[in-house]
């Protein structure tokens, strides 16, 4: 491993990256009592606040690090401090309430890909919330969601989930996290067929990855070849928890896929790619995540989890390498092999993407190293 340090000193990092993103970008929606939001861009104006354009599915996954958050806390006894709350587990439930309120008092809107990304950081708030009477709400959030990803899944295309309601563009960023909320949600063989559509109408057989879709362009199938970082981890995720021979030995395929293909070298090990600012600052964050659920899976082979556990230290150690200071908060580099110094030159402004991003990486590198102590 890595890390010289302790299994702590990944916690702290991972600590330290959640209480600089919410106390940077975290803060009330119009200045509302009990409503919580992570402004896109720091600093930013109360005037520009206002202004700033509407990213939900951000918001989706500033909840999932909450939860990473919250369920670090439970493991190593030492509360997170988010603004003006004592503990990550406090801050989520304000944040599904004030995604709802600035998204016109509903929880779906017309991406689909939105809305499988919000099902599972609400499912796993939901795992995480404990008695029944607070998974209420939360369950009538699911059903919302769980509802429009259903009307989305037809046999258009030969199957998958559209991306958006225009409904001529099927892809994986819509269907990969869709396929994994099914398959949490107890919806196994829906879950299943659209692996299997992955498998056969967007993976790459020359690099074994998951290309991006496909898109009718007068009235034909017209494929996008592009490949992302983050395309592929929901894909991961959905093949381990759905298990079977053939989905585990295709997760093993991946995890060396994105070893071969997806990394830069230029430091001690090899670091997953990034994927620049805007949308692409949270792609390999997202990655990162479900690598580490493959780093700690008792159903891959040791090889497998080793390689997928150097990925994600690795990275998570070039990024805290690479920070900065601004202000009283730890600054994370865009890229894991250039500083902070350097993507963010004094005085510009920094999106909430890169930022949870590389919140994410240590969080999953924290989950990574407290598991090889506990194994």
């Amino acid at each position: 491993m890595l890390f010289e340090d302790p299994a702590l000193d990944a916690d702290d990092r991972a600590e330290a990256a959640a209480r600089t993103v919410s106390a940077a970008f975290g803060r009330q929606l119009a200045g509302l009592p009990g409503t919580h939001l992570a402004a896109t861009r720091h600093p930013l104006s109360r005037l520009a606040e206002l202004r700033q354009p509407w990213h939900y599915w951000w918001q989706a996954h500033y909840l999932d690090s909450l939860v990473d958050a919250a369920l670090r806390e439970r493991r190593t006894g030492t509360p997170f401090r988010g603004p003006e709350h004592p503990a990550a587990a406090e801050l989520a439930p304000a944040l599904v309430r004030t995604i709802g309120l600035r998204n016109r008092m509903r929880y779906t809107n017309r991406f689909y890909d939105d809305m499988a990304w919000l099902a599972l950081s609400v499912g796993r708030l939901n795992s995480l919330s404990g008695s029944r009477d607070r998974q209420r709400p939360y369950r009538k959030v699911l059903q919302a969601l769980d509802a429009a990803l259903v009307s989305a899944h037809t046999n258009d295309l030969g199957g998958g989930i559209y991306w958006n309601r225009d409904r001529n563009f099927k892809n994986t960023p819509a269907t990969a996290p869709a396929a994994l909320h099914f398959v949490r949600t107890g919806s196994r063989d829906r879950a299943q067929a659209l692996v299997d559509w992955l498998n056969t109408t967007l993976l790459d057989p020359e690099t074994g990855l998951y290309m991006d879709g496909v898109k009718v362009v007068r009235g034909r199938p017209q494929l996008e070849s592009r490949i992302f970082t983050y395309n592929q981890g929901p894909v991961l995720a959905a093949l381990l928890e759905l298990g079977g021979s053939a989905n585990l030995a295709r997760a093993q395929e991946l995890v060396a896929a994105v070893r071969q293909h997806l990394t830069d070298d230029g430091g001690p090990s090899p670091v997953l790619r990034t994927h620049g600012t805007g949308d692409g600052g949270l792609f390999t964050g997202i990655l990162a995540r479900y690598l580490a659920q493959a780093a700690v899976s008792p159903a891959l082979p040791e090889p497998s989890r080793r390689t997928a556990s150097e990925l994600v230290d690795a990275t998570a150690q070039a990024l805290w390498e690479g920070r900065a200071k601004r202000a009283d908060w730890e600054l994370f580099s865009t890229h894991p092999l250039k500083p902070a110094a350097n993507t963010y030159p004094g005085g510009s402004t920094v999106e909430l993407s890169t930022q949870l991003q590389a919140w994410m990486v240590l969080e999953a590198s924290a989950r990574v190293r407290r598991a090889d102590l506990d194994g």
